[in-house]
């Protein structure tokens, strides 16, 4: 039984989006863990940044999570979310 193409392409466009939001919330889930892991708890002020943080590639974040001061980190991404 052979679908039809239109379908497949259907098909094919769903599986994609579900890959692309599943790499989303891991992204998400690494900034959170490593906020964390570094500060202790996620209270609001930081909770803010998640998304601001998120724009930027993983390669750029992950530094700066790591080496940069809760201040810092405020100040880096005040006024981006």
């Amino acid at each position: 039984m052979r679908l039809s193409p239109l379908f497949d392409q259907q098909l094919e466009a769903a599986q994609l989006t579900g890959l692309q939001q599943g790499l989303q919330q891991g992204e998400r889930r690494v900034v959170e863990n490593l906020l964390q892991v570094r500060f202790g708890s996620l209270d609001d002020e930081l909770t803010l940044l998640i998304d601001a943080v998120l724009k930027l590639p993983a390669e750029e974040f992950t530094p700066l999570l790591m080496q940069l001061s809760r201040e810092e980190l405020l100040e880096r991404f005040r006024g981006e979310e």
